[in-house]
């Protein structure tokens, strides 16, 4: 199976942007990609209904009609880790259900893109964490991350997470979710990751207009990328 997990140093860096990024640019290539995020917390009600925004999005540019249901199995209204979230609904988060959806979308799917919620070590459930879900899908991860003060940090931090549990990197995405500044930590930001981590930038993703966000030449770069060991 063909597919990457997208995940982050932290929540807000852009994952949903760089997924659905991602989604549109293989769809201009051709290429059949299905789209999962597997629990989405902090989601909005409209007529009594919770609204994953965040799905809706990665549906659109994907251009799929898989079931909601499968794309994202479990929907909480509140902003917090889904463990929390689930305790407080008295939700119990059943990992295999999540599997199954993957496993499933899979066979709809030629490559397969996941998002997770914030960072690897946000808990799912009580000691399973986002890494480990990684690891149950056995898929490769890319990490999103800013580019401003404390990224190096931040992404070490993930990267170390993510080699202890052996989980295959493909590389790091510098996500600008401000417009730069120009300042040493953001010129240094690329170079120094890749030195200290020994990981690749595979994507600087620019301040973009959220006019079309996911139609910029950065997430056709970054396909080009995911692409070419399957080319």
């Amino acid at each position: 199976m063909n597919g990457i997990f997208i995940t982050g140093t932290d929540t807000g860096v852009g994952k949903t942007l760089v997924t659905a990024g991602l989604a549109a640019a293989l769809r201009k290539r051709g290429i059949n990609a299905g789209v999962m995020k597997p629990v989405h917390t902090g989601c909005k009600t409209k007529n009594s209904r919770l609204i994953p925004e965040d799905s809706i999005q990665l549906i659109k540019a994907a251009a799929v009609d898989d079931p909601a249901e499968l794309i994202t199995p479990y929907i909480f209204k509140e902003p917090v880790a889904p463990y929390v979230a689930a305790e407080e609904t008295n939700t119990v988060i059943d990992i295999g259900k999540i599997i199954k959806s993957f496993k499933a979308l899979s066979k709809r799917h030629e490559f397969m893109l996941v998002e997770g919620i914030g960072g690897v070590m946000v808990p799912i459930k009580k000691g399973i964490y986002v890494a480990d879900l990684i690891k149950k899908l056995c898929l490769p991860a890319i990490i999103i991350t800013r580019p401003d003060l404390g990224t190096i940090n931040h992404t070490l931090l993930t990267i170390n997470y993510m080699k202890m549990k052996k989980i295959p990197i493909t590389g790091i995405v510098i996500n600008y979710m401000k417009k730069g500044r120009n300042t040493l930590a953001e010129k240094r930001c690329p170079a120094i990751l890749e030195k200290l981590s020994g990981i690749p930038v595979i994507g600087i993703i620019p301040c973009i207009s959220m006019k079309n966000p996911v139609n910029h030449n950065s997430f056709e770069k970054l396909a080009d990328v995911l692409l070419n060991p399957l080319l």
